[in-house]
């Protein structure tokens, strides 16, 4: 069991647990230290690093940016103290995410002529489109489908968001948080090209521990990285629904970040 998993989702972004039931999952899970890193959200805490119910909780961001090689990723910021420059980006990546969910259930509620039902607001993501689907009596797709077939990259009612450019979500990440990550390299389709990113100083860690999207993929590519760049190490479940503590840290390697 890790000690720390540190990337979390709630549902102030496509995640199921609420941000208040999130040291519940950690205590039963045995977990100690949890980053709640929803996307493109800045937490309601008052500081970087806070204690509830026994649990350290680390205030985190998953931030989708595009790269120079026309690729998107994610980078993880964890100790977030919020700046102008964040909440600007943030704000803007809102406001496109609700113009880019309404366009997508217009989409498939004409295609499959239902109504899902579902509420655009801050923080709505594909997969709050993909329950509703799974979940409505009158559609046969199940959430994976409502992927394979629909919402997924290149399908029929996929919109494309409007994100940052590397260069300006880095920087609005590094003047806000203690410590910037890249999020699960070997997921991307250029394994290699994401983890050249990691070659800019400002960006001192990358996600190993992760428990899918790699399995095909020799994980020898992120620990050559971290040896030539001299990374940090971070890591976590991913945790969409309520199950924490699938993947992360150790204690020691937990420590080496200094976060608390």
């Amino acid at each position: 069991m890790p000690y720390a998993d540190l990337h979390v989702h709630t549902t102030r972004s496509d995640g199921s647990l609420e941000l208040e039931e999130v040291p519940a999952a950690a205590n039963r899970a045995g977990v100690d230290v949890v980053a709640v890193t929803d996307h493109d959200r800045v937490q309601p805490f008052d500081e970087p690093v806070v204690e509830r119910e026994g649990v350290t909780l680390v205030s985190g961001i998953e931030l989708r940016v595009e790269t120079p090689h026309g690729e998107r990723v994610d980078l993880l910021g964890y100790g977030v103290e919020s700046t102008g420059d964040l909440e600007g980006v943030v704000d803007r990546i809102q406001a496109n995410r609700v113009e880019r969910g309404q366009a997508i259930v217009d989409c498939v509620e004409t295609r499959l002529g239902v109504d899902l039902g579902v509420t655009v607001d801050d923080g709505f993501g594909r997969p709050h489109v993909a329950r509703a689907i799974a979940n409505h009596p009158d559609v046969e797709y199940g959430y994976e489908d409502a992927f394979d077939r629909l919402i997924g990259y290149g399908d029929p009612c996929f919109v494309p968001r409007d994100v940052p450019t590397f260069e300006q979500g880095l920087a609005a990440l590094t003047a806000s948080c203690r410590l910037v990550s890249l999020a699960h390299p070997l997921r991307y389709r250029d394994p290699d090209a994401a983890l050249a990113l990691t070659a800019d100083p400002d960006l001192e860690a990358v996600e190993l521990h992760y428990p899918y999207g790699h399995a095909d993929i020799d994980r020898s590519l992120v620990e050559q990285a971290i040896e030539r760049n001299d990374l940090l190490v971070t890591g976590g479940t991913d945790a969409h629904d309520r199950e924490l503590g699938i993947d992360g840290l150790s204690r020691h390697e937990y420590e080496r970040l200094a976060l608390s």
